[in-house]
């Protein structure tokens, strides 16, 4: 496997989401599955639904990197734009009826950063290894 910044990025976050999610269900007893109140995971609000949705992003990120340059580069870009319009309709989530994924703050600003980090890498590196291939 080559070492491209994609597939490096794609690897850790995807591996932090991944142990992220699965740390959740451990704080989440109790909570109901789409609840808009969670329970805390360090500062960050999570239920069961966010959870799932956590090891779906890990799981998405962590494959596309073992995969390909190209495929993480995909990976990297898509969920970094998702997370910038989750980061975005965020602000208006939280404290609604609407907020499924008992989203606080402090999501929005891991939200933000992430799309940041994710968009960055996922449309500035690796267009050398897709020109090679």
């Amino acid at each position: 496997m080559s070492q491209s910044p994609n597939r490096i990025v794609g690897t850790v976050f995807g591996a932090v989401y991944l142990l992220v999610g699965v740390a959740g269900f451990f704080v989440t007893s109790g909570v109901a599955f789409a609840a808009t109140e969670g329970k805390a995971l360090v500062v960050f609000d999570v239920n069961p639904l966010h959870n799932i949705v956590h090891l779906l992003i890990g799981a998405l990120l962590f494959f596309a990197a073992r995969a390909s340059a190209t495929a993480s580069r995909a990976a990297n870009t898509t969920v970094g734009a998702v997370y910038l319009l989750v980061g975005v309709l965020g602000l208006f989530l939280v404290g609604s009826g609407a907020n499924i994924l008992a989203l606080n703050g402090a999501d929005n600003v891991l939200h933000f950063a992430s799309a940041v980090l994710l968009l960055a890498v996922g449309l500035g590196a690796d267009r050398q290894v897709e020109a090679r291939a």
